[in-house]
């Protein structure tokens, strides 16, 4: 009895260690197979970015890892659900679109800049009147979320903006900063863009402040300086997705002196008469990736300005509004850089320009390495256009030095203009160079309008493949001498 007893046991440890053997090998290959799938996906990643790197455009601007393991979201999203929660109706604010919520954006904005990855929300179902305010650093912690789902509205009482503002809401100085959410930022610009001066517009905060009534009874009129609506200065590592912003008094949604942007599916919405409210305005700005965008305006859906380079814009819808536009630069004799920037999958419908580089007379520096691709045009105006001519005023005065313009490169442009198809106007004495056109097709719309043929001057490039309407105007191979002395004497345009 005893010894099958002690069989019995010795079978049973047998067939125990066996099982945790199994169940151990089990694991040890699922840990690898989760390895190499990992790997892989790495692979794949790392053989997706060599593949931008070896375009030579937009490298630093496709930096960003896309590919995240279902272990990564895990993590991220439990230290969402661990993060603190700063709501503006917590600090305050009323909602109901016509109280001053000014003051409880700031305190919940001071409460959330101490905190590391917190969240200030501004929730659905309330409308936020606040006037101008920054959002500052640098002192706050990293990686602060702006949770947008409710609406905010801007004062339009003259009151509220003194002598006149540059920017509406700022976000200053600030690291890894998420603006995000199906919220609303109307800057209700209407009472800027109306020029009558008996134009009286009501101001919501008079029943909040006396000082303020006070002042609109007595001008009456708004500053003629007008704000942008949101505005990021300063910051690293900034993202806003999916918001809406609409009826700003000026420029929509700038980024000035700020690296590593992301911008997607993001709406702007203002009237295409609505004077000098471009959609989305960088200046200063590197590695800047915008995607996704919905873009109506009265003026450039997106504007590229001096300082910026590694600009990647993708998917974007524009219309109405003036197309997408590197400039203007060089105004008043300053030096412009632009370089390594990419337009592509882009759709234009009735706006006055397609894709467009516009420079003034006396600049210097440079614009080089740009690719407009596979864009479609819908009664545009002007789809290509490069001008070094640019005046916005009724006379220029004609000046020697200019900013360069070279290796620009059209591929895939289609659809239909009202105007012009294509215009290059090209500085005298700084000639546009590396200019190639491949695959144009572009038809006119008969609207009644005198319908140009394709102008060039002082352009030159190459056509890759022949092209619709034929623009036999651009000039083979380069100039004979491209910098004049005196643009020598201003130091060159090299950047």
């Amino acid at each position: 009895m005893t010894t099958f007893k002690l069989s019995l046991a010795l079978f049973l440890l047998i067939a125990f260690s066996s099982s945790l053997l199994v169940t151990c090998e089990a694991r040890k290959g699922r840990h690898h197979q989760w390895r190499k799938h990992r790997v892989a996906r790495r692979g794949y990643r790392d053989q997706h970015q060599h593949h931008h790197h070896s375009s030579g455009h937009t490298v630093s601007a496709l930096k960003s890892d896309n590919y995240i393991t279902q272990e990564d979201t895990k993590v991220s999203t439990a230290a969402a659900k661990n993060s603190p929660i700063y709501n503006v109706l917590d600090y305050g604010a009323k909602g109901d679109g016509k109280a001053d919520d000014t003051k409880a954006f700031a305190v919940a904005w001071a409460a959330a800049c101490k905190v590391q990855g917190s969240t200030v929300t501004v929730p659905s179902g309330s409308v936020f009147l606040v006037k101008p305010i920054s959002f500052a650093g640098p002192n706050c912690q990293t990686d602060i979320v702006f949770q947008l789902d409710g609406k905010i509205i801007a004062p339009t009482g003259a009151g509220a903006w003194g002598s006149g503002l540059l920017q509406w809401l700022e976000f200053t100085k600030l690291q890894r900063l998420t603006i995000r959410g199906k919220g609303v930022i109307d800057g209700q610009g209407a009472v800027w863009w109306n020029d009558s001066p008996t134009y009286n517009p009501t101001d919501e905060t008079a029943e909040n402040s006396t000082e303020d009534s006070t002042v609109d009874s007595y001008s009456g009129k708004m500053p003629r300086t007008k704000p942008t609506a949101l505005r990021f200065y300063g910051s690293n590592g900034v993202t806003v997705t999916g918001i809406t912003l609409q009826n700003s008094p000026q420029t929509h949604l700038k980024f000035d002196s700020c690296t590593n942007v992301q911008v997607s599916a993001v709406t702007v919405s203002s009237p295409g008469d609505s004077p000098n409210t471009d959609g989305i305005h960088l200046q200063n700005s590197q590695d800047v990736v915008i995607s996704g965008a919905s873009l109506a305006c009265g003026d450039d859906c997106i504007s590229i300005q001096t300082g910026c380079s590694n600009v990647y814009i993708h998917n974007v819808n524009c219309g109405p509004g003036h197309g997408v536009s590197i400039g203007g630069l060089g105004k008043d004799a300053t030096r412009a850089c632009v370089s390594n920037i990419t337009v592509r999958d882009v759709k234009l419908q009735n706006t006055l320009n397609g894709v467009r580089i516009k420079t003034w007379q006396g600049g210097s520096g440079s614009v080089k390495n740009v690719m407009f691709a596979n864009i479609q045009v819908s009664e545009v105006e002007f789809p290509i256009m490069i001008d070094q001519f640019y005046c916005d005023k009724g006379h220029c005065a004609n000046k020697t030095s200019a900013v360069a313009v070279s290796g620009i490169n059209y591929v895939n442009i289609q659809g239909t203009y009202t105007s012009k198809p294509a215009h290059f106007a090209c500085s005298d004495s700084i000639p546009c160079t590396g200019v190639s056109l491949d695959t144009i097709e572009l038809k006119s719309v008969q609207s009644g309008k005198h319908l140009y043929d394709p102008f060039c001057w002082e352009a030159y490039g190459d056509l890759k493949t022949n092209t619709l309407p034929p623009i036999d105007c651009l000039m083979k191979g380069k100039p004979s001498s491209s910098i004049s002395s005196v643009q020598s004497a201003a130091g060159g345009y090299s950047c």
